[in-house]
């Protein structure tokens, strides 16, 4: 059992008590982000190999990890950035597994600190086989910045396949889901609200 048992919404919902509300705009509308020019080089020679390779591992690696990292640099490495790291909250609950992408609002790199504030599923395609998943690891970093004395009031998700992002807030026992799909490019919105995340 592990985050990847958690195919749909409906069982999380189940399994947690979660209550959702969908195509609710809960991301303000914010000024673009300049990307640095490292960014802005590598999106140019990286996207046209991750959409044209069209795999997972490869969106994973050429798109939504150099945002991620960026966003790292923009709040002057305040934030901490995992890839690929074993979450394990409750193994009981299934809340345990590897998680695609965990940012944390400590600055520690070598182990995963409370509080967890995102978590970002990787998907090759289609963005809703992945917000089951997604969902469960926002209960389980609510639970776990709990148990580490970080409680924070709001827990942010997103599925994402590198030139499509989409966005959920977990908020004690409320779901929201924003049913647009932001598009990358331009880099420049995803990462506004990312940073958003990060300081609210």
């Amino acid at each position: 059992m592990s985050y990847s048992q958690f195919k749909t919404l409906a069982s999380v919902k189940e399994k947690f008590g979660i209550m959702t509300q969908e195509g609710v705009r809960f991301l303000p509308d914010l000024p673009p982000v300049q990307p640095s020019q490292t960014l802005k080089s590598f999106l140019e020679y990286s996207l046209p190999v991750a959409i044209a390779t069209g795999s997972e591992k490869a969106r994973s690696e050429l798109i939504i990890s150099p945002v991620l990292l960026e966003v790292r640099q923009i709040l002057q490495q305040r934030i901490s950035f995992f890839s690929g790291e074993d979450f394990t909250v409750d193994e009981q609950q299934g809340l345990n597994g590897i998680c695609d992408f965990v940012l944390s609002r400590s600055p520690e790199l070598i182990e995963i600190e409370a509080p967890v504030f995102i978590l970002v599923e990787a998907k090759k395609a289609d963005l809703k086989s992945g917000l089951g998943q997604c969902a469960a690891e926002m209960v389980a970093a609510q639970i776990f910045n709990s148990l580490k004395g970080q409680p924070i009031t709001t827990i942010y998700g997103c599925v994402s396949n590198g030139t499509q992002w989409r966005f959920m807030q977990l908020q004690e026992k409320l779901l929201t889901i924003d049913l647009f799909d932001y598009p990358l490019p331009p880099v420049e919105q995803i990462l506004a609200f990312l940073t958003w995340m990060a300081e609210n």
